[in-house]
């Protein structure tokens, strides 16, 4: 079955960096679409990277230029690498997988069925 394990969360104060990574099993990995999402505690779970085996990649506003997903398919793992972290990056960060997800929805929590257990990251001031 489909297995997702992320690992690289920390704590890091603001300004700093850090790689998160989502090791991917039981499916094929370099065709589904894969994104990172986060969720902060009383808040919902937003995404922050979406991408389609090598193709489109999607970022919201609020990381856009500071976050970049990129993905090894000969090793079956998804990477996140987060730069100019901020105070408000603070959450758990998970990332996600699925056959297929419509273009306009490639950030969309509810299109994605597989979740890992999720990693936390914590930026201080």
């Amino acid at each position: 079955q489909v297995q997702l394990v992320e690992s690289g969360g920390g704590s890091v104060q603001a300004g700093g960096s850090l790689r998160l990574s989502c090791a991917a099993s039981g499916y094929p990995f370099g065709n589904y679409y894969m994104a990172w999402f986060r969720q902060a505690p009383g808040k919902e779970r937003e995404g922050v990277a979406a991408v389609k085996s090598y193709g489109e990649i999607t970022y919201p506003d609020s990381v856009k230029g500071r976050f970049t997903i990129s993905q090894d398919n000969a090793k079956n793992t998804l990477y996140l690498d987060m730069n100019s972290l901020k105070t408000e990056d603070t959450a758990m960060y998970y990332c996600a997988a699925e056959p297929f997800v419509p273009a306009h929805s490639l950030l969309d929590r509810s299109e994605y069925r597989y979740w890992g257990q999720g990693t936390q990251v914590t930026v201080s001031s």
